[in-house]
């Protein structure tokens, strides 16, 4: 994410008041509509409808799919398109990066379980190749291993390889190493930045080729740079390269997308034709607003927030920074019934280990601190907050109202069960 031209760093509101309304705005969805509301299924369908609801997660964590599987975007229908149906993402950030790998289980399962179908994950050129020619991917570095427990868990993936990432992240994702070079020219065209870009995606890209939706995989997007229109040059050349490397290790079908901040001048040097132009705006902004600006530039297909934002990253020296739940829920409610395609930028932050933690620069030098809680969903320490509950009830109240009728028929991240209750019962299997 770029920083230096974000204004608006919402802090934390009290909200609505009274700890009575609070627990009747969370309240499960048996317990939201009172018993003079039957349920109009009958027990048949009531059966069918739990056979299917486990049928289907079965398919997805053990690849029961007969058939081509396909992710497209139809310009026509203005959506996702999974196999040929409508398809509608509900996704979360998480970085591997800031999570010890024996906690990625966890956080996944809680991501899915407040009514997610996707993670948006960063993958950081540096965390892996930080000496050159020697790129890792085991221990907490195991990117195969993340996402294969996204795909045993339920959860899509959006990947955003970078080179360059931003993500508060130590130079945006590029390796130190790069500096070597005294007239380096960084995110752009230049022959030895290229160059190294070229190797290095050389082997990332192949290696997470397998994990491709069409190849039975779970990624079903990748995004080429990073919110590229908020750099100081539009170096088309870049992003036209970048394209063809992408094409050429991971072959013409998957969607390659950008991601840009709500400003012309950062759509306009961010995207390019042939990749997917979306957009990223938070709760200081309005929808239809921001929306428009995206029809701009892709006049058809799916509405997409890459970065909705859940709350903000905090700087040396100054207060915790918080962004208030019940706008974060409200919006997400309004861009789903919209049919818009949301990630929420974090879903948990974590922790900048070691000096992993970048910085901003606009009129001054700001370092972001170790902790990169980021006021979200899941805290630092993968707690679930009230900002969750209230996301996970605007989830299945937007994209399911029928289930609020009928006390029987529930996912099975219900509202009914304590969340805890049900991780740990999980964690016991």
């Amino acid at each position: 994410m770029s920083r230096g031209e974000r204004k608006g760093e919402e802090k934390g509101g009290k909200g609505r008041r009274g700890e009575e309304k609070r627990r009747d705005e969370r309240r499960g969805v048996a317990d939201s509509l009172g018993d003079n509301q039957p349920c109009t299924v009958d027990m048949t369908a009531k059966i069918f409808f739990v056979l299917a609801v486990n049928f289907a997660y079965l398919a997805v964590e053990g690849n029961l799919i007969n058939g081509d599987r396909s992710f497209s975007i139809d310009y026509k229908s203005n959506s996702f398109l999974k196999d040929g149906r409508p398809f509608q993402y509900i996704s979360g950030s998480i970085h591997y990066s800031r999570i010890p790998r024996v906690y990625w289980r966890d956080r996944l399962l809680k991501m899915y379980m407040a009514g997610l179908n996707a993670v948006q994950v960063y993958v950081p050129w540096n965390y892996h190749e930080t000496v050159q020619g020697e790129p890792i991917f085991t221990g907490d570095r195991d990117l195969g291993h993340f996402l294969d427990l996204a795909n045993q868990t339920g959860l899509l993936v959006i990947l955003r390889p970078g080179p360059y990432i931003c993500a508060e992240w130590e130079m945006g994702g590029l390796p130190a190493w790069l500096l070597e070079k005294p007239n380096i020219l960084l995110r752009s065209s230049d022959p030895d930045y290229m160059q190294a870009v070229s190797n290095w995606l050389a082997v990332l890209l192949p290696t997470v080729k397998p994990w491709l939706y069409t190849s039975m995989g779970n990624i079903i997007s990748v995004q080429v740079e990073n919110e590229y229109g908020s750099y100081h040059a539009c170096d088309y050349n870049y992003i036209r390269q970048l394209q063809t490397l992408f094409r050429y290790f991971l072959g013409g079908d998957v969607v390659l997308f950008t991601t840009d901040g709500n400003t012309d001048k950062e759509m306009s040097c961010g995207s390019l034709q042939g990749l997917y132009a979306t957009i990223d705006f938070g709760t200081d902004t309005d929808i239809t607003t921001a929306f428009k600006r995206q029809r701009r530039f892709e006049p058809h297909g799916p509405l997409v927030n890459s970065e909705f934002y859940t709350g903000w990253l905090d700087h040396w020296g100054e207060g915790h920074a918080q962004v208030d739940q019940w706008n974060v829920s409200r919006m997400l409610g309004e861009m789903l019934a919209l049919g818009a395609n949301v990630n929420m930028y974090m879903f948990e932050g974590g922790t900048n280990f070691g000096y992993w933690n970048g910085a901003d620069h606009d009129t001054r030098y700001r370092s972001v601190v170790t902790s990169y809680d980021y006021d979200a969903p899941l805290t630092e320490a993968g707690d679930p907050t009230e900002k969750l509950l209230l996301i996970r009830d605007v989830i299945q109240q937007v994209l399911s109202p029928w289930l609020r009728r009928c006390h029987g028929i529930v996912l099975w991240f219900t509202f009914t069960r304590s969340l805890q209750i049900r991780l740990t019962e999980i964690r016991k299997t």
